[in-house]
């Protein structure tokens, strides 16, 4: 069942998911997140560390409002987590508000963990295996099925509570249509896959939404009963604490936690791990610290008083079923990657940048253990090259580098205290400076007059190519400084136009030296013209006129 969905639009370059997935069961696409089916375990914790709640939890309320209009009674089992996440609130009050919901009636999972219990005691007993692995949890089971196949002969073949009470539910209700509400994701695949046990699985925070539709409170009253230990099983050690563990052949220990459990897997896999009975957990704290604990936030010690002030002391009464009724059996679920070669694996890590050992010092942001696992994740399409920050940083500082140092104009970048942050080659060669690191945090008074600087930082406007002689240098630039409010940067960009500026100049004396040439010209023509002036009459003053107008005309160039 895809208990599990992904609402795009919320999604998009986060990876919190994927660096809090203890199985590395999501893969990227196009910048969003999908869960891989066939290898995650549902444990819930993409869901809750989500910042975006993209991740939804599939809800089954009108799933089981049919079932509420079929006219056959359908009874709650309610996970023994309740009193955690419904403070002060105990079962009687539960029971009325889900009858005013109109299920029949309310009992507590507690009852089908005693019978569960009961069965583990029954296999230590027996001492027929070496390492017993308890099965209450479907996310270990998962984890096993999945990641640790060998190990399988270790989990316990019997039913969880949750199963072991809708069972003993129908038993005494034929007719009856059973609803699991608890804190867990997983459990809803456990139900849909295990068909004939529970019928339908809502989520507290699922109750609570359909209990505020129909404006129905919880009274907040507590009951007691002694007969009631089971209550501890949403709690770390909770099924040690209600087993007898009179076997001295076996150790008895409490593990929770997706990360623990792997650990000890790997143990029992490479045989350091025997005559143990071992209670796995994949949420940290156990149920109370499940997925879909409505409070969303870590109350371990909170929780675990309410759970530990509601339990009591002796055991349910419970009748021992046929034992075969409670066998479950678990098949492995292969999971479809193929592994790279190390030549594969090696030509990924050279796509991302990762030539030496050096390279692949691992930052985590990506979410994978190691740069070579998020190769062989690249290689099975479940993870992209651009994921690597160092990947991506690398890329932007190499492009920005190579625009910087192949452009042809000056560039100096400064803070606002105007330090010199960096400086390029050609503005090197334009101040005659040997090297960056001569300049490199001192203040550009020492290399540039500061004044258009200040000018820029005081009056918030931009400069832009303004023509400027550096006296110092013998050179003109043309000058564009720029203010990034947001990094708080100015950015100076010089253009070297002092081989226009001197073309300039030297057109300009020729044409100086071209008007004065005219202007003797002019004079002497004009001395000739007084001397032969009644010979030519008019032609004097046309003569004038002509060399005036060339004279004119080469100032005007």
């Amino acid at each position: 069942m895809d208990c599990l969905t992904l609402k795009k639009s919320n999604c998009k370059n986060c990876y919190k998911c994927i660096r809090h997935c203890p199985v590395k069961s999501i893969r990227f696409s196009g910048n969003q997140a999908y869960i891989i089916g066939n290898e995650c375990i549902l444990c819930g914790h993409c869901f809750v560390v989500c910042p975006q709640d993209a991740k939804q939890i599939v809800d089954e309320t009108e799933k089981v409002r049919v079932l509420l209009q079929s006219g056959d009674p359908v009874i709650v089992s309610l996970a023994p987590s309740f009193v955690a996440n419904y403070e002060g609130v105990g079962i009687g009050a539960m029971r009325d508000a889900l009858k005013q919901l109109g299920f029949y009636d309310a009992e507590e999972t507690a009852v089908g963990a005693t019978i569960v219990k009961n069965e583990y005691e029954h296999m230590i007993n027996e001492q027929q295996r070496d390492v017993i692995i308890s099965s209450c949890c479907h996310s270990i089971n998962l984890l096993i099925q999945k990641y640790f196949p060998a190990q399988l002969p270790y989990l316990a073949d019997i039913l969880s509570p949750m199963q072991a009470h809708c069972q003993d539910i129908k038993r005494r209700y034929p007719n009856a249509k059973t609803v699991f509400i608890g804190p867990c994701v997983a459990k809803k695949d456990e139900a849909a896959f295990y068909e004939g046990f529970a019928d339908a699985v809502l989520t507290f925070d699922e109750l609570t939404r359909w209990l505020r539709a129909e404006n129905i409170e919880l009274c907040r009253e507590m009951d007691a009963d002694e007969n009631s230990l089971a209550r501890f099983f949403p709690t770390t050690g909770g099924i040690l604490k209600t087993m007898l563990q009179e076997n001295p052949a076996y150790s008895y220990m409490a593990i929770d936690g997706v990360e623990n459990c792997i650990a000890a897997l790997r143990d029992i896999a490479e045989g350091k791990i025997h005559h143990c009975f071992i209670e796995m957990s994949a949420c940290v704290g156990s149920c109370v610290g499940g997925p879909v604990m409505e409070k969303f936030h870590r109350s371990p010690v909170q929780d675990y008083m309410a759970v530990s002030r509601f339990a009591g002391k002796k055991d349910f009464a419970v009748d021992r079923p046929d034992p075969s009724f409670l066998q479950k059996t678990f098949a492995a679920i292969p999971r479809k990657n193929q592994m790279p070669s190390e030549n594969e694996i090696a030509d990924i890590l050279r796509q991302m940048g990762k030539h030496t050992p050096a390279d692949e010092l691992n930052c985590g942001s990506c979410g994978y253990n190691t740069c070579r696992e998020k190769a062989v994740a690249i290689y099975q399409g479940k993870a992209e090259a651009s994921m690597c920050l160092p990947y991506l940083k690398d890329k932007a500082e190499t492009f920005s580098d190579n625009i910087v140092r192949n452009t042809p104009n000056g560039i100096i970048v400064l803070n606002e205290k105007l330090e010199v942050q960096q400086i390029n080659k050609v503005a090197l060669k334009i101040m005659n400076l040997r090297s960056a690191a001569d300049v490199l945090g001192d203040g550009v008074i020492r290399i540039l007059d500061p004044k258009d600087f200040v000018e820029v930082l005081q009056k918030g406007r931009n400069i832009r190519d303004r023509r400027v002689y550096l006296a110092e240098y013998d050179r003109y630039v043309e000058e564009t400084i720029v203010y990034d409010k947001e990094y708080r940067l100015l950015v100076c960009i010089m253009r070297d136009v002092t081989e226009e500026e001197t073309a300039r100049e030297k057109k300009e004396s020729i044409s100086r030296q071209t008007v004065e040439v005219a202007d003797r010209v002019v004079d002497k023509q004009m001395r000739i013209v007084q001397e032969i002036a009644s010979l030519l009459g008019e032609t004097a003053a046309e003569t004038k006129i002509a060399l005036s107008k060339l004279k004119e005309s080469i100032s005007d160039e």
